[in-house]
């Protein structure tokens, strides 16, 4: 048992790609509480396919190299989430409708872009499902800086994002800038998704973001408490199904991904047996006391 999993700690890339597994996970799982509270699950599937023009200028203008698509993702989905909320605050149009609207028009620019390039298929294809066995030493150190500017701002502005995503009543009550901070919290999804996309990439992105936390909720509504499950779930996931696909030669992203779904199915499903169990226990004490 400690030789299966030694053994491929003896490769750097490996490491790496456990290091890279454990930080993302434990980012998309801190921003990904938000967007289950707040149900933003459609809008962190259209952030996370609308910096693929990103992905496609970055590789024309770089001729390849890995370093500038980051950037220019950043920039992409950045521009597209400022631009989701400017459009449903601004005009009567509404939030689903805008990220309809975004989501389209980014992602068929980004594969417009992306037909251009002759070697797309090949090229491409770890930023679409993910390459974590292929993250360099520079990448953990990018991803890293901005993982820590995450976690801090949302740690900075717990109290904050609390009272919007539980309270928004309150949170005029107390006069927040909504506005401002929804346009913050935002940003910082865009910058998550960014930070993840090597990992996943960005077809298996939403999955990160969504689904630990929502296996979280389902154990624990407490924020703190959600987090902290959430986190575990993401990270653990990660590592297990890093060395799945170590051992079984199968795609990193999918295979993490696939192991979160699972983890999800499984506390889903004993959440129904128990809640079906204090149910009829319930119901049968009632019973016996009205005999009685």
């Amino acid at each position: 048992m400690s030789d299966l999993i030694l053994a491929p700690l003896q490769y750097p890339f490996m490491v790496r790609g456990l290091i890279a597994a454990i930080m993302v996970g434990t980012v998309c799982a801190v921003v990904g509480t938000y967007v289950v509270l707040r149900g933003m699950a459609f809008f962190g599937d259209a952030l996370a396919h609308a910096i693929l023009p990103g992905v496609a200028v970055g590789y024309l203008l770089g001729n390849g190299a890995r370093e500038p698509l980051f950037w220019w993702a950043l920039i992409a989905s950045i521009v597209s989430a400022l631009g989701i909320g400017a459009i449903s605050r601004n005009t009567k149009i509404k939030e689903d409708t805008a990220i309809g609207i975004i989501f389209a028009g980014m992602f068929a620019l980004g594969i417009t872009l992306i037909s251009t390039v002759r070697s797309y298929s090949v090229d491409l294809s770890h930023f679409l499902f993910g390459d974590v066995l292929g993250v360099s030493g520079r990448d953990l150190w990018l991803s890293g800086s901005f993982s820590l500017v995450i976690l801090l701002s949302v740690f900075g502005f717990y109290k904050e994002f609390l009272v919007l995503s539980f309270d928004p009543i309150l949170a005029a009550t107390l006069r927040l800038p909504s506005k401002l901070l929804d346009f913050f919290l935002i940003i910082l999804i865009a910058l998550a998704i960014v930070v993840s996309l090597q990992t996943v990439g960005v077809a298996l992105m939403v999955a990160m973001l969504v689904t630990p936390a929502a296996t979280a909720y389902l154990i624990s509504p407490r924020l703190p408490r959600m987090m902290f499950i959430a986190v575990l779930i993401a990270s653990l996931s990660g590592v297990i199904g890093l060395y799945f696909s170590y051992y079984f030669s199968l795609a990193s992203g999918g295979v993490i991904v696939l192991t979160t779904t699972l983890v999800f199915l499984v506390v889903w499903a004993w959440r129904n047996v128990h809640f079906r169990n204090n149910y009829f226990g319930i119901m049968i004490k009632r019973k016996k006391g009205i005999h009685e």
